[in-house]
C-alpha cells in the first residue's frame, strides 16, 4: 500500500509562515510529479503548486512569490514552506503523487494524502 501523510498545518496569524510536509510510504518505485493543492470552505480543490522529479516548479498566480514547493526524493518528502500567509489562504491543504509501485507496473497511479488545516486569522 501507498500512503501520503501530511503534518505541519495549525494556525497562523496574516503575515506568518508555515511549512508543510508531506511523507510518501509504502510500496513505492519511483515517485514521479508532486502537488499541493487546497480546499476553502464552499470552494472548489485547487492546485496550489506543481513539483517533477527533477525539480521543475509551478505555482498558482495566487501564491506565486510567497509559497516555495521542494522535494527530498531520497526521503520520499514533499514540502510547502509558505511565507507571508493571508486569509485567503485558509484552506485544508492536501498533497498528491503520482507512483509507479514498482518497475513492473502498468503505469503510474494518483494518491492523496489526509489533509491538513491551514488557519490564518489574527
Amino acid at each position: 500500500q501507498v500512503h501520503l501523510v501530511e503534518s505541519g498545518g495549525g494556525l497562523v496569524q496574516p503575515g506568518g509562515s508555515l511549512r508543510l510536509s508531506c511523507a510518501a510510504s509504502g510500496s513505492i518505485f519511483t515517485i514521479n510529479d508532486m502537488a499541493w493543492y487546497r480546499q476553502a470552505p464552499g470552494k472548489q480543490r485547487e492546485l496550489v503548486a506543481t513539483i517533477t522529479s527533477g525539480g521543475s516548479t509551478k505555482y498558482a498566480d495566487s501564491v506565486k512569490g510567497r509559497f516555495t514547493i521542494s522535494r527530498d526524493n531520497a526521503k520520499k518528502l514533499v514540502y510547502l514552506q509558505m511565507n507571508s500567509l493571508k486569509p485567503e489562504d485558509t484552506a485544508v491543504y492536501y498533497c498528491n503523487a503520482a507512483i509507479q509501485r514498482s518497475i513492473w507496473a502498468s503505469s503510474e497511479s494518483i494518491y492523496w494524502g489526509q489533509g491538513t488545516q491551514v488557519t490564518v486569522s489574527s
